[in-house]
């Protein structure tokens, strides 16, 4: 058991991606107070990991129900976060982005923590690991990653407010990047059933 709970843990880990999620952390949460951090931090573990772990029972029962291909999640969840990094990317100000109080929800909790690249990876250790490796290594890397961005602070204060700032633009190219190739794998999913 423990074996493939560890054999779990690399792939989804690499999927939640936490330390890539730090520097759009920094910049979503930019000006806040400790205290409202911590608040967006466990709304978007809790968040993450209630969809991560509700989808493992469920995922293909929805998409058997509403006729979903693998490929579509791929493309819409891929098109959401690319309009996440453009409005960050073209956004002039901090102020003029200032997220609202569902921002631990979305785009945190999901698509970022718990996205197409999670939901689709724990479908597809489910058969190779188990169903309790997979649900224990989807709750240690949602748990690892609130951990990681609860040290978000001690970053901030080694690069400054510029170094943040500048940090945040091209993480948000990264992330345009990523939301592409989830486009791109969504695509290729869906031409290979043709």
């Amino acid at each position: 058991m423990l074996r493939n709970v560890l054999l779990a843990f690399i792939p989804v880990f690499v999927a939640v991606d936490a330390v890539g999620l730090l520097p759009v952390f920094l910049s979503l949460t930019q000006g806040m107070e400790q205290a409202e951090k911590r608040r967006v931090i466990y709304q978007s573990t809790l968040t993450g990991g209630l969809l991560a772990v509700g989808f493992v029972f469920l995922g293909r029962a929805i998409f058997r129900l509403l006729g979903i291909a693998m490929g579509d999640f791929l493309i819409a969840g891929g098109a959401i976060l690319f309009c996440i990094a453009m409005i960050d990317i073209v956004s002039p100000a901090p102020e003029a982005r200032r997220p609202g109080a569902d921002l631990g929800a979305v785009p945190l909790g999901t698509p970022l923590i718990a996205g197409p690249a999670v939901l689709a990876t724990s479908l597809a250790i489910i058969q190779e690991y188990g169903l309790w490796a997979t649900l224990i290594a989807i709750v240690v890397n949602i748990a690892l990653c609130g951990v990681l961005l609860g040290l978000s602070g001690v970053l901030l204060r080694f690069l400054g407010r510029p170094g943040s700032r500048a940090l945040s633009k091209i993480t948000s190219l990264l992330l345009g990047a990523i939301a592409v190739m989830l486009i791109r794998k969504g695509i290729v999913d869906l031409l290979g059933r043709l």
